[in-house]
């Protein structure tokens, strides 16, 4: 019975996630001065970075295809994971916002685009990505289910190790100086609260 609690929780933080996402885009500014552009695996991991959310766990919520996958967990663990799921929509939402239009789902920089060290970008430099890790957690432990419990984390995996080094590269070839010393301060997705 709890375990449906749980599915729900999963579906609100989903919705809220993509509403956020919409909003994100919608804001987003159209002046691009360079960019990287995505190479073919970069776009087939993103493609399948869908299959891990939401498109595997909405057949597991809506169809019975997957319950021959299911697995139990203790209750206790449904709600740990539902807490992280708050805290992946909580910070999706503050590093969008403390973006602002220098958010883009593409690896792009805009005309004026500056390094953002405030917010949550003064301890971690990419916590979108952040969000994503802890998202693929809170559905392995609100979804009680091989295939779509694991899915996110599985194929979020690959994009994540393959994107950030992109990334990084990007920005220190366009700011230089200026983004290794913000290298040096922060961490990649886990703050470094010492420094």
């Amino acid at each position: 019975m709890l375990d449906n609690i749980f599915k729900v929780l999963f579906l609100i933080g989903l919705i809220v996630t993509w509403i956020l996402r919409l909003l994100a885009l919608r804001r987003a500014p159209r002046d691009i001065s360079a960019g990287v552009p995505p190479t073919q695996m970069e776009s087939l991991l993103l493609y399948l970075n869908f299959f891990g959310l939401p498109v595997i766990p909405f057949f597991y919520l809506f169809t019975p295809w997957l319950d021959f996958a299911d697995y139990w967990l203790p209750t206790w663990v449904g709600w740990i994971g539902a807490i992280i799921l708050a805290a992946a929509v909580w910070l999706l939402w503050r590093s969008q916002k403390d973006l602002g239009s220098n958010w883009s789902s593409l690896l792009q920089i805009r005309e004026a685009h500056m390094i953002i060290t405030s917010g949550v970008f003064r301890y971690i430099r990419h916590p979108n990505y952040a969000a994503n890790w802890l998202w693929g957690i809170a559905q392995a432990l609100l979804l009680w289910n091989w295939i779509a419990g694991l899915s996110k984390l599985v194929l979020f995996i690959p994009f994540y190790i393959q994107r950030v080094r992109r990334e990084e590269q990007m920005m220190l070839s366009h700011f230089g100086e200026e983004y290794r010393s913000y290298m040096s301060r922060t961490g990649r997705i886990i703050p470094h609260f010492w420094k």
